[in-house]
């Protein structure tokens, strides 16, 4: 364990950048052979608004980078945070409960509150708008919401008290799950089931995507599902059912536009409301 942290606190920003693209190829070929959904589209086509976001995603964290490794190194430093207030415990049970609070706090926390408050979800709206969803939505994030993202990572670092290895570990995972759990692959039912008690499978992620509310808000977890069932948050839903793309301002043709997704943000709220013929479905 020494060792695999000793990696991830000096990660080369490289090797993170095969990590992403290495992923994403993997689960662009996989989705191929092993699809969820037969879509008839373009993949280029469809991808390449996604990967416009990926690239401002990306240089957003690149240009901010330096604030989680002085906010990661003034917590230990200072002593400040749960990992330094509670009992010493094994490095292994330190990462993984590290791990566990970064999930909550830099990634569903964020997640849930883009649900509940107006002006956030104008923002968020980006990523639901995909009628089409595949490996390449996972960063399919307005910049806007990359910025909102990682503060609540730096509030998350600050308050953990999590040192640069376990930051760079998290982030590490949470690229591999959030293409594993968009992309358009099937497992099992019983086997994605199964995952799903305490990590967040391709079936739970892809509920959350469904157009329609109560099920639009629900399923927020990022790599663990324990959050949902802890929070009440969990919804179950045939995948056979799911309708993709919360579309309460363009149709599908202009949600590919990478200039109407960047007006996203100013344009009148709306929820995605459930109608008494969805209920009847």
């Amino acid at each position: 364990m020494e060792m695999i942290m000793m990696y991830f606190e000096t990660i080369p920003s490289l090797h993170r950048s095969l990590l992403l693209v290495g992923g994403l190829t993997f689960f662009w070929i996989l989705e191929g052979h092993f699809f969820l959904f037969n879509y008839t589209y373009s993949k280029w086509k469809h991808a390449l608004p996604n990967l416009f976001f990926t690239l401002t995603t990306i240089l957003i964290n690149f240009l901010l980078a330096f604030l989680l490794l002085q906010t990661s190194n003034w917590t230990v430093n200072s002593s400040f945070g749960i990992l330094h207030w509670i009992p010493e415990v094994p490095l292994w049970l330190e990462v993984l409960f590290g791990i566990l609070l970064m999930d909550l706090v830099g990634a569903y926390l964020p997640h849930w509150v883009e649900h509940q408050v107006k002006p956030l979800w104008m923002v968020h709206l980006v990523h639901h708008s995909d009628h089409k969803v595949d490996a390449t939505t996972a960063n399919r994030h307005h910049p806007f919401e990359s910025i909102i993202r990682f503060s609540f990572t730096l509030l998350g670092i600050a308050l953990i008290g999590a040192n640069i290895g376990i930051v760079m570990m998290y982030q590490s995972l949470s690229v591999i799950a959030t293409q594993l759990t968009h992309a358009n692959i099937k497992l099992p039912k019983k086997i994605d089931h199964l995952i799903s008690y305490f990590f967040v499978s391709p079936d739970m992620h892809k509920i959350h995507h469904h157009y329609r509310l109560p099920f639009t808000d629900s399923n927020y977890g990022n790599i663990f599902s324990i959050w949902d069932r802890l929070f009440g948050t969990y919804m179950p839903m045939d995948r056979e059912k799911l309708i993709f793309g919360v579309d309460v301002f363009y149709n599908e043709e202009a949600n590919g536009k990478i200039s109407t997704l960047l007006k996203q943000p100013f344009q009148r709220y709306s929820k995605p409301t459930l109608t008494p013929e969805d209920l009847s479905k």
